[in-house]
């Protein structure tokens, strides 16, 4: 009886392989292809205050291993460098509960690799509920 259950899920296997659809690779490879990007793009409201945005932004920035080249936590910014492109990531208020991050580029040439943006705000969103400790 083993032998029949195994030999039927090996044809099952073997006939119904794991496949990638050809949309998914395209999407895979426009992460990392230069090409224009929206200014909508670039723009993302979330539900948390702009402090603790600040913070994301930083972290989700060093975590996709981008060079900090300064932060500015009075005004709310935040100056990297990407794949040899500089971007300023602006934080501000919308309301006491949300805040807004816009990533743009410093030369306003908006021909780059949209992953530097998606990865910066899928980031935050996966570590929004996260809580800020104080490291002694």
């Amino acid at each position: 009886m083993e032998r029949i259950i195994v030999l039927i899920l090996a044809i099952f296997m073997f006939f119904c392989p794991l496949t990638v659809s050809a949309e998914e690779i395209v999407d895979l490879s426009a992460l990392t292809t230069s090409q224009n990007v929206k200014y909508q793009d670039c723009i993302k409201v979330f539900n948390t205050d702009n402090v603790h945005l600040l913070y994301l932004t930083v972290a989700s920035v060093n975590a996709n291993r981008f060079k900090i080249d300064e932060i500015q936590s009075r005004n709310g910014y935040v100056l990297f460098t990407a794949v040899g492109k500089q971007f300023l990531a602006s934080i501000s208020n919308v309301n006491t509960n949300q805040g807004m991050l816009k990533i743009t580029p410093t030369d306003d040439n908006y021909y780059f690799q949209p992953g530097v943006v998606l990865n910066i705000f899928k980031y935050i969103e996966l570590n929004l509920n996260t809580k800020l400790e104080t490291i002694n």
